[in-house]
């Protein structure tokens, strides 16, 4: 099968056109912010309105790359800027169109609301939209959205696996209590916690000097984000604890940590939500938390208890095996659900 991939060429949204392609497919990626640049302003117009007025500056240069592939298939990986007028422009060279979403649209944030105006009006374009919160399925169809699937976020088969792990990687990356995230306004007073609970915390991410908490934090962070595979496969696999935090404007009661974490053979302590216990069997597969206090406290508990802490995470890598939420077999599932509507 011929697909268009439009996403980004790098991260999350590169190890699933990778997936499609070890699925057998004939994948081009079409990454359209190589044509509209990253650059501050380009990146502040996006998120301030929705990418008003940009559709006119790559839509000639997709067209022409659409004509040349003539897709079966065009995947849009969330894309907020991709309007009507832009998918109207796709459906004349290609077959059905696919949107895979993982954020959420209907994002009780202003500023993400205001992201994706231009996606919600062209919903009804699509064929097929993927999502991975309950709550977005009624919202979708409500807008106009003709079929929408439900999915759990996922893991890669490749991006995913535990590496073997040299000497300096252990001392490059070994922390007692690790976070690996993006801030976010909730997630600085949860982190001060700890810190005043003595968790030994250890903070990767982007933005952290934003938080109020900054003084407090500033000696646990470790540096900015890890995208480089490897570097963030490797840190977690270092931990002896794994923290998975969600994001409350998402509505998030699962997130791509609560599946990678445990791919990689970290042990998950997490939020205690519906999702995260169908996922896995608390205590025993992961650690489930209600707050920052009892996020403190078993934190702590677990660090006195390196057998326990070996055993949860041996559990919960197994677990997430057989839980097969991992991009080949999630892909498939959609590609087979785009077959059944032909």
């Amino acid at each position: 099968m011929r697909i268009a991939y439009i996403g980004p060429e790098f991260g999350t949204s590169l190890h699933r056109a990778r997936a499609l392609e070890r699925l057998g497919h004939d994948v081009t990626i079409i990454d359209v912010r190589e044509k509209l640049g990253r650059s501050y302003p380009i990146n502040a117009w996006l998120w301030h309105t929705s990418g008003f007025g940009l559709q006119t500056l790559f839509l000639g240069w997709l067209r022409q790359r659409l004509r040349a592939i003539r897709p079966d298939v065009t995947w849009i990986n969330q894309e907020p800027f991709i309007g009507r007028k832009c998918l109207r422009e796709i459906r004349q060279f290609s077959g059905a169109i696919v949107g895979y979403l993982n954020d959420d649209p209907f994002s009780t944030n202003r500023a993400a609301k205001r992201l994706f105006r231009n996606y919600r009006s062209a919903l009804p374009v699509y064929d097929l939209i993927a999502v991975v919160r309950d709550v977005n399925v009624d919202e979708l169809r409500n807008a106009g959205a003709p079929k929408v699937m439900r999915i759990y976020m996922s893991a890669d088969e490749i991006a995913h696996r535990p590496r073997p792990l040299s000497d300096s990687d252990k001392k490059r990356f070994a922390s007692e209590v690790a976070f690996i995230g993006t801030w976010m306004p909730e997630r600085g007073p949860f982190m001060a916690k700890l810190i005043r609970a003595g968790v030994p915390i250890t903070i990767w991410g982007d933005r952290w000097e934003k938080a109020e908490e900054w003084p407090t934090l500033k000696q646990y962070w470790r540096g900015p984000g890890l995208y480089h595979p490897d570097d963030y496969a490797k840190a977690i696999q270092c931990a002896k604890v794994c923290l998975c935090l969600l994001s409350k404007d998402n509505r998030d009661l699962h997130t791509r940590r609560s599946i990678e974490i445990p791919a990689l053979g970290g042990l998950l302590c997490a939020e205690r939500t519906m999702e995260h216990e169908a996922l896995y069997i608390a205590g025993e597969e992961a650690v489930f938390w209600d707050g920052a206090d009892d996020c403190a406290d078993k934190c702590l508990s677990l660090l006195e208890n390196d057998r326990l802490r070996e055993k949860i995470a041996k559990a919960g890598h197994e677990r997430c095996l057989k839980n097969g939420h991992f991009n080949e077999q999630l892909l498939q599932s959609i590609i087979s659900q785009l077959e059944k509507k032909a």
